[in-house]
């Protein structure tokens, strides 16, 4: 037995119970009149007002009081009840009917409109304006128009280096493990860190999590200014490839042409700087040890260049990384780097610091990107492997890390429009730490 009040007068509910019910209704008050004991036959459904207290059980479906059909019982009922259409085997069908036609009809509409919107949809496309698209919603790459730049160089060692990088530096803790791991999936082989980006354990716990073979990878490191001496190199490195996990690095680097003594706070090393050619020397050692298969240099001018290879090298530096982008295109230093057999690798490619949406709004850029249904960011990165260099991307935003890595070959009058564009203004170089390690000179005197 289950009993009810409702609280709201001249109301009715109706509710799901059994097909054959015997309700007991009692009024509330001593003048309203009691209801004889009643059965009645509601179908799946029971109608009460506010006005009684209803108890419900389930009973055979007849009337206790006159063994009277359940209708006639209905009909007995005050007239501030109103009797409910008795729902019968037949109206069940029929409603069911009605709802499944109505549901086939919704999904034959639904997919009507769906079919109708795609047919639009692609006749737009087929007659669209050039440039509607980029206009509206963004560069729609049309790849079939465009061709793939080179996906590697290669090195005096014979190696092939992937020409587009994902660069790590300033990617916080926390982020950097995930920004790799997105590298990886999307298509990347090529990692650049180095020791002073203080990240290289998580690196390492992504590489590792990562399904890639080593051997398929391109592991890039750098030797900090404070391990320059011979006797501090190899323990640096054994450290970055620990963090790493791994036994080898494809190419490790002479970070800065600065050597600092390994105690202290930058305190300058003035013979390892005036002559970086012991450094060299103990990395060819390494190389023959195989703990290392390419060495180059970071951050060196010509001069700096010449004065390391004025030596006898039993391997010439493979490559030199330096800030290059469209504010500090450093054309002199591309064009003797490509007369002398050494391969740039571009650092900060989109911009340096606050230089980036600067870059990605440059009017030449734009121009390009629209008329080749690509990005900003795509246009640049394209026109500094199209100049010849490796460029090394950094983001830790997983659509942009996928996106940084689509090149195409740039049509020869955008390549030069950029190009001009990039060198017909005073370079701006922003990676400069002369003042902040109060050196005496500036790094990058007599380019």
């Amino acid at each position: 037995m289950c009993s009810f009040q409702v609280p709201n007068p001249r109301s009715f509910l109706v509710l799901p119970v059994a097909k054959s019910l015997v309700v007991h209704v009692t009024g509330p008050t001593n003048n309203t009149p009691r209801m004889e004991e009643t059965v009645i036959s509601l179908g799946p459904t029971i109608v009460y007002t506010s006005s009684y207290l209803c108890h419900i059980n389930t009973a055979p479906i007849y009337n206790v009081a006159n063994s009277q059909p359940c209708l006639s019982t209905v009909m007995l009922f005050s007239q501030q009840y109103q009797q409910l259409p008795t729902v019968d085997k037949h109206t069940d069908e029929r409603d069911s009917f009605r709802k499944d036609t109505r549901k086939r009809r919704f999904c034959l509409r639904a997919i009507a409109i769906i079919a109708i919107m795609w047919a639009s949809i692609t006749a737009a496309r087929m007659f669209r304006p050039k440039g509607f698209w980029s206009a509206c919603y963004g560069p729609q790459r049309n790849s079939s128009t465009l061709a793939q730049l080179p996906s590697h160089y290669t090195l005096p060692s014979g190696d092939k280096i992937p020409s587009v990088a994902l660069g790590v530096w300033q990617a916080s803790k926390g982020e950097v493990g995930n920004a790799v791991k997105t590298a990886l999936e999307v298509g990347y082989k090529h990692i650049d860190g180095a020791w002073i980006y203080r990240n290289e354990e998580e690196v390492g716990q992504a590489l590792k999590d990562s399904s890639v073979p080593r051997e398929e990878l391109w592991l890039t490191s750098k030797l900090w200014n404070n391990f320059h001496a011979p006797e501090d190199i190899e323990p640096a490195l054994d450290q970055s490839l620990s963090m790493l996990g791994t036994d080898y690095l494809d190419l490790y680097l002479i970070h800065w042409p600065v050597a600092f003594k390994k105690e202290g706070n930058n305190i300058l090393d003035e013979n390892l700087t005036a002559d970086p050619y012991p450094t060299w020397q103990k990395l060819e050692e390494l190389v023959d040890k195989g703990k290392i298969r390419n060495i180059g240099i970071s951050n060196f001018n010509i001069r700096r260049v010449q004065n390391l290879t004025a030596n006898k090298l039993k391997y010439q530096p493979a490559v030199n990384q330096v800030e290059l982008n469209f504010f500090n295109p450093q054309p002199e230093l591309l064009k003797w780097s490509k007369e002398n057999g050494l391969l740039l690798e571009a650092y900060s490619p989109l911009g340096s610091d606050k230089q980036v949406g600067q870059s990605l709004s440059v009017p030449e850029v734009k121009d390009v990107a629209n008329k080749l249904g690509i990005t900003p960011a795509q246009v640049l990165i394209s026109w500094h492997v199209q100049r010849g260099t490796i460029v090394l991307p950094k983001s830790v935003t997983p659509s942009r890390i996928g996106e940084n890595l689509d090149v195409f070959e740039l049509p020869q009058e955008d390549f030069e429009k950029l190009e001009t564009a990039a060198t017909s203004h005073p370079p701006q170089r922003v990676v400069n730490p002369s003042n902040g390690w109060k050196l005496p000179f500036d790094v990058f005197d007599g380019q």
